[in-house]
């Protein structure tokens, strides 16, 4: 197979770079000298403000800046309708979008990006293609973890994320073989949707992390960029996408209604006064940095909205109780009103979501907290004076009594110190990696694991603010 890949590289090399993408901190772009991106806007009836300018030395690499102040309000970039890229399944008009149809259909809803993905790498194996001045500024390579090193992918610590990881990757090598044996017939250059180039696991990662880095969801007059329902169609945005991410944006996005105005599909437009030199940023979503290194190949500091996965595990949350103690938990053998309260949180039953998580805006998920606090309350008439939404939501103090409150919330600790031991490195020490000079994917893989374990820690800072709040409100005789 490394014979074939070679070769078929060395064919690609006379019309297009080699379908080849490796993780980089400052990757170049696709082709040594794009055409002005800019320029190709305004020739296609767009719009581009005179003050926005393309920056290789914003945080995140390349980004536009502002070359002077401008107002609230103000449209920035404005794309008619022909200049985003999209996946169009319903055109079938050739042999060649036919069997790139069928090949998009086998691809996982989950894995959204591949299939516009694929419309993608057919316009880059295309040395005529309308989208050439966009996509040769694409960058070359992505810091996405599907191009880690091996050690690096290792480094990352958390199994949530390794799992995620294997599964593009598992994907990608799949998919590759099911793209040869597709079109393993094909003889004709123009029956073939990427123009008879031979088509790895390789340059579908490579197109594959272009959209999920890239892509935008639009609908209606919303904007979704990742995540998103099915009926939001992704979309490339040329130049609106090199706009880097904010929790504290100061442009955002606006699809034009229908009739609004039929030149323009969507625009950038002036949050917040933006001042001279500043980033133009978008809020991408309130993601965790799970999503953010997986599709995007950053990840955010001090993040509000990371969180640690843990699942719902009888026998652990015994240990974490009895850890906290208290004397005899009854997780592993809950009563039958407590078993049926846990189907309602759907902790229990025939088809249970025993994925529960901890951080982001609330320390402790609902589901979990409520499972907690039912379980160690022994008495039906006082969980019965509460419904499941005061149950499940921290702001609700002490709803079955401060004893009770206190045991939880140190049940929660105690899990915390159980999810921290699982990494086997501590904050300190991969702190002190970094100080010694790793490579971009190995620091990016350290700096996600500190972060992972800050949530934790956080968490457990929180929680034991509160049970000291508590135990001021114990009285002796509660005691």
């Amino acid at each position: 197979m490394a014979a074939n890949s070679k070769m078929a590289m060395a064919s690609l090399a006379a019309q297009i770079r080699p379908f080849t993408c490796l993780a980089a901190s400052q990757p170049s772009r696709l082709a040594p000298h794009p055409p002005d991106l800019v320029r190709w806007i305004k020739r296609e009836g767009g719009f581009v403000h005179h003050a926005v300018k393309l920056s290789q030395e914003t945080q995140f690499g390349i980004g536009l800046i502002s070359t002077e102040q401008i107002p609230q309000g103000t449209n920035l970039i404005s794309l008619p309708p022909h200049i985003p890229l999209r996946f169009e399944s319903n055109d079938a008009s050739s042999s060649s979008s036919s069997l790139l149809t069928a090949l998009a259909r086998r691809v996982p809803e989950e894995l959204w990006a591949m299939k516009l993905g694929l419309r993608l790498l057919q316009e880059r194996a295309n040395a005529d293609s309308f989208w050439w001045p966009y996509i040769s500024n694409l960058p070359e390579t992505y810091t996405v973890p599907i191009f880690f090193p091996g050690e690096d992918i290792k480094n990352l610590q958390y199994a949530p994320l390794l799992y995620q990881v294997n599964k593009r990757c598992r994907f990608l090598l799949e998919f590759e073989q099911e793209i040869r044996r597709t079109l393993e017939d094909v003889k004709a250059s123009s029956d073939h949707p990427f123009s008879g180039q031979d088509v790895n696991a390789s340059a579908l990662g490579w197109t594959m992390s272009a959209v999920s880095t890239r892509a935008f969801r639009l609908h209606g007059n919303k904007k979704l960029h990742g995540g998103g329902s099915s009926d939001h169609v992704p979309m490339m945005l040329p130049l609106i996408d090199m706009c880097n991410h904010s929790f504290k944006p100061n442009v955002r996005i606006i699809q034009e209604q229908n009739g609004a105005d039929s030149n323009t599909l969507v625009k950038v437009v002036v949050e917040t006064e933006v001042k001279e030199n500043d980033p133009l940023l978008l809020n991408y979503g309130c993601l965790s940095n799970d999503f953010f290194l997986l599709d995007y190949g950053f990840v955010i500091e001090s993040n509000p909205y990371d969180t640690i996965e843990l699942k719902y595990d009888e026998q652990l949350m015994d240990a974490a109780s009895m850890a906290a103690g208290v004397s005899s938990p009854k997780f592993s053998s809950p009563a039958p009103w407590q078993r049926q309260l846990l189907s309602q949180l759907n902790l229990a039953g025939e088809l249970p979501n025993l994925k529960v998580t901890i951080g982001g805006p609330e320390p402790v998920e609902g589901r979990l907290l409520a499972a907690i606090r039912i379980l160690l309350c022994g008495e039906l008439v006082e969980v019965e004076k509460h419904d499941l939404d005061t149950l499940k939501s921290l702001s609700s103090t002490a709803p079955l009594g401060i004893a009770n409150e206190m045991a939880v919330l140190r049940t929660v600790i105690a899990l915390c110190v159980i999810a921290l031991s699982h990494f086997p490195t501590k904050i300190i020490e991969d702190e002190a990696i970094i100080k010694q000079g790793v490579s971009a994917t190995a620091e990016l893989s350290i700096k996600y694991r500190i972060q992972k374990k800050s949530v934790i820690i956080d968490v457990m800072k929180d929680l034991t603010r509160r049970v000291k709040l508590l135990s001021s409100m114990e009285t002796p005789s509660a005691a």
